[in-house]
């Protein structure tokens, strides 16, 4: 009974934030002229914020985990079945939902049972905002466009995933107190290679390419 007294309070917070998110996004997407691609990136960007919350609390494993399997579940209802547009795009079919559920559940798996959860919350901060700002820079801003596989992406939204991420695994890793050589080297390779990833994203695969790239790679040069 003592363990799920201490997990109610944050995972109040959680449920409270996920539903305004939702709500905020529905909103948006029935009363406005916004697309669902613009709404979904709402939902995109600020759900990863999340994962902050489960490492100030240190949120037990399995209850990611959990989290991880029903968020997984409920996106592959919404990709056949659209209940919520601001979920799932209606414009292309893509999975990239449920790979963003799947990445953190492998993440969590993976880093918050070795204690070392700064690497999922790199991941997956680097999969909302560097890969969530590179949609909205890129379709508002994009100028210098290019394919790859029949996916359309653009100079500036690559660069904008390069930035973000250099951003984020600098301030993580400068708060878990890694030297200042370490952070600058990492950054810069973790950043490069999650732009990289990022351009691969037919099928929505790079919503788990990119965070179980940049976690692996900071883990493992850190």
């Amino acid at each position: 009974m003592e363990p799920l007294l201490s997990v109610w309070y944050p995972l109040s917070l959680i449920m409270i934030y996920l539903g305004a998110i939702i709500s905020l996004a529905e909103g948006i997407n029935h009363l406005t002229n916004y697309d669902a691609e613009f709404t979904r990136k709402i939902v995109h960007i600020s759900s990863g914020n999340i994962i902050l919350i489960a490492w100030w609390f240190k949120l037990p494993t399995w209850v990611l985990l959990s989290a991880s399997l029903i968020a997984s579940f409920i996106a592959l209802i919404s990709y056949f079945f659209p209940i919520l547009p601001s979920i799932n795009s209606v414009r292309r079919k893509s999975l990239g939902t449920f790979f963003y559920a799947v990445s953190i559940g492998i993440l969590t798996h993976w880093f918050w049972t070795i204690n070392k959860p700064q690497y999922t919350t790199i991941g997956i901060l680097i999969m909302a905002w560097g890969d969530g700002m590179a949609a909205v820079i890129g379709t508002r801003f994009g100028r210098h466009s290019y394919q790859i596989f029949g996916t359309k992406k653009s100079l500036e939204g690559s660069i904008t995933v390069m930035c973000i991420s250099f951003l984020i695994t600098s301030v993580i890793l400068f708060i878990t107190g890694e030297s200042i050589n370490l952070i600058l080297i990492t950054s810069v390779l973790v950043s490069s290679i999650a732009a990289g990833l990022e351009v691969f994203s037919k099928w929505g695969i790079d919503n788990l390419t990119v965070p179980l790239g940049s976690a692996i790679v900071t883990f493992y040069l850190t």
